[in-house]
Order: C-alpha cells, then structure tokens, then sequence
C-alpha cells in the first residue's frame, strides 16, 4: 500500500499573524498552495459550523484558521468561497455568530449557498448511490475541507471524513440517521459521500479542540496543532494518535481504506513536520472502546436497550427550550414531551431511539450526554 502523508505544525495560538505562518508552512511541506488550486479556479472552503456559536467555545472552526487559508488560496489565484450547512438555522446567521462571516468580509470572500442543493448519483458507491449536495459544493471547481478536532458520541471524534456531512444541505441530514441507524452503515455512507466529494485538502483546527460531551457541550482542550493532509483517513487516525484513541474505533477507519480513501494504520502514514508525540494527550477526553450496532430483530433491539450507551438528560441543566425534541428525526419521536407536560424536561422512550445522538449533539445547554446502562457496564467493562 502506498503511504499518505500527514503534516504536522505547531500553532499554540489564534493570533491572526501565527496562524498564518503556520498554515503557510503547511501548505510548503506539502509542495505549495498551487499544488491544490489554480489561478481562476473556484474554491469552496469546508469549515465546521456545526451551530453559530462564539469560537472561544471550540464548536467551530476558528475564524483565523478560515482567514488564513482563504488568504493563501486567493494569492495563488482562486476564487474563494465558504461555508457550511449546520443542523439548525441558515448558514449565514451561523457564519455570523462563529465569527466568520467577519472573517470573509475582511479577505473578500464570500458565502457559498449551503442551504439549497441538487441531486447527484454516485455509481461506484459502496452503500448510498445519491445524495442531495449543497449548490456552494457543486458549483465549485475543488473543495478544501477544515474540520476542527471534537469528541463525538456517534464516532468518537468529528473529523476530516465527517466533516464532509455538512455538504448536505440542512434537514436531510437527518435522513440519514433514519436511514441508516447502524453506526457502520452511517459511516460508509460518510466514506460515500467523500469519494463523490473528492475533497482536494483537508487542514484540522486542533489548536483548540474539544474534549469530553462533544461536538457542542465538550470542553475546550488546547493541543496546539494544525494537521495537513489529502488522506482524511490518515488525518484522522493521526488526531487519534494524538488524543490516545485507537482509530479502529473511529468507525470510518476501516470502510475509508476498503473504498480506497485513505489509509489508517500508522505503518503506512509518514508524519512530516513535527513529531507526532509532540502533541500527545493521554489525559484528553473521549470514549475508547468500539462503537457497537444498533441493527438487528426484536432480541437484540431488547438487549441492545439495556446495555448500549443512550441519552440522558440532565434535568437541573435542562431549559426545556425543546431542541432536542425538535431535531429528533425518529418516527414516532424518542424523545418527547410524552407526558404532555412542557413543564418538566422531555423524556426518552429508548425502545424508539436509534442511538443516533442528534439530540445530545445539539443540546444547547449541555443538558445531554451519553451513559452506558448498569448491564451493559458489568459486561463490556
């Protein structure tokens, strides 16, 4: 197999000026900004804007990050757009409250649209054979995808390869969930919609990444690095390597290198830049063990509520402003106001949840978070 190579540099701020040189040192190791656009072309950028909200939390993509490659791809002639379709809201408003939008008026670069998109076959798919994707991807002549380094309860941690599901515009995300509740078949529908996207590069924000009730509730945990690579399979399991997390547990690791995305053994990723051990947290908070199946008959639908992790709210943390319920895309709703009183906090119904986290993910009060059962502790302990 053939090595993919990964770039690491050192950045242990947000400081407009240090972001850049580290992003322009990125681009140089990996043979310049002209290796990935030419003069004319249009470029999308790929920020994580998973909701509008202030970059010091760390649920971003950090405004600098987007400034400084958006810089370096307009000086080597691009046409640069940007932008994101989040869960919730438009993606301008999103823009604007993670201070982006600010970001892209001052370069001159302008939003892409993320809110429409049209329909696209993918023949040599594995699993999904189409998708709806945003028009801002589809009239762009390449993407350049900035994931920002985040736990995440569904896949352990939302990076380079996830970052790509936010190129489906707004609520048929959720779709998805539905669709395809095995965690397994939802992460080869991601490797899917990669290898249509073909993203050209893929810069992690990890100077400030998340830890703990990702990818919106976490904490932020400085790591001071930016990650560079074409291989998001390799970019991944290299953030792995950084927050101890085995990549075999991020469950697009293995569909990536079976389809021909990347490669997520290590033995086969050349780390150039600094060391890699440079960065490493043991101490960084996230789940490691494997994420299990949620498919199967009535047996293992009985077994699997009584020892797979599910959502839990915390009603002392609870504002019951109704997210949750709102973005719950199982039918009937697994979580709901089942009692028909709004005054207390919502409650689950687990034998309707598909374990696909939406609510916990986008709780905006941190009220959410995932616990395994008692039985399911005594036996995957």
């Amino acid at each position: 197999m053939l090595t993919s190579k990964v770039v690491l540099v050192k950045c242990d701020s947000y400081e407009e000026a240090r972001v850049y040189e580290a992003v322009e040192q990125g681009f140089h190791l990996l043979g310049g900004v002209t290796e990935f656009v030419k003069s004319g072309e249009r470029i999308t950028l790929k920020p994580n804007i998973l909701v509008g909200s202030n970059p010091e939390k760390s649920v971003t993509t950090h405004p600098s990050v987007l400034k400084a490659v958006g810089k370096l791809i307009k000086q080597a002639g691009g046409d640069v757009y940007y932008g994101d379709s989040s869960a919730l809201g438009k993606c301008e408003g999103n823009a604007k409250r993670a201070g982006l939008k600010e970001a892209g008026d001052e370069i001159g670069i302008a939003l892409a649209d993320f809110d429409n998109g049209q329909t696209v076959s993918h023949r040599e798919a594995r699993l999904v054979k189409q998708f709806v994707i945003a028009n801002g991807v589809m009239e762009s002549d390449g993407l350049v995808s900035l994931p920002k380094l985040k736990s995440h309860a569904l896949t352990r941690l939302t990076g380079a390869v996830k970052n790509q599901f936010g190129c489906i515009p707004g609520t048929l995300k959720s779709q998805f969930h539905v669709k395809l509740p095995d965690p397994g078949d939802f992460a080869t529908m991601l490797v899917d919609l990669n290898t249509l996207i073909q993203p050209r590069l893929f810069i992690m924000d990890g100077i400030v990444a998340m830890e703990g009730n990702g990818p919106r509730s976490g904490k932020p945990k400085k790591l001071n690095v930016l990650l560079f690579s074409v291989d998001p399979v390799a970019l991944d399991a290299i953030a792995c390597r950084i927050v101890d997390l085995d990549p075999e547990y991020v469950p697009t690791s293995r569909p990536g290198e079976e389809a021909g995305l990347g490669t997520y053994h290590y033995e086969n990723i050349d780390i150039i830049g600094e060391p890699v051990e440079m960065f490493i947290d043991e101490e960084f908070e996230v789940v490691r063990r494997s994420v299990r199946s949620v498919s199967g008959g009535r047996i293992r639908k009985y077994l699997r509520n009584r020892m797979c992790p599910r959502p839990t709210i915390d009603k002392e943390k609870c504002t019951l402003c109704g997210t949750c319920v709102s973005l719950c895309p199982a039918d009937p709703k697994a979580v709901n106001w089942h009692s028909g009183d709004k005054s207390n906090s919502p409650s689950f119904k687990y034998d309707q949840c598909i374990r696909c986290f939406c609510c916990q993910e986008m709780c905006p009060d941190g009220a959410i978070d995932i616990k395994t059962p008692l039985l399911g502790k005594v036996l995957f302990r």
